[in-house]
């Protein structure tokens, strides 16, 4: 199983619950695929460097997960479908980050 750092940008007209309903189907997901959720950093709302689906700033979290290597396709697809994210950033996490 390999750890991976998630960047999640989430729409800035949710609310402070909304986006913790949102975070906690995102764990489900990982929990269910057989994988954890290590750490969640909540970076709060910021201003993006240019305008996305017409919004300019959004709900930053950063998240530490550990998934199967089979999981991480349908993973990215769960989050392409949620309608509250703008953008994610996946990346593997490196051995010196964690």
């Amino acid at each position: 199983m390999k750890t991976y750092e998630l960047l999640t940008v989430f729409k800035p007209n949710l609310d402070a619950e909304e986006v913790d309903k949102a975070l906690e189907r995102l764990n489900a997901f990982v929990t269910e695929a057989g994988g954890k959720v290590e750490s969640t950093d909540k970076a709060g709302r910021k201003k993006l460097a240019y305008d996305i689906q017409n919004f300019r700033d959004g709900f930053f979290v950063t998240s530490v997960i550990s998934l199967p290597a089979d999981k991480v396709a349908e993973f990215k697809r769960q989050l392409r479908l949620s309608d509250n994210i703008l953008r994610t950033m996946f990346l593997e996490a490196s051995k010196a980050s964690v």
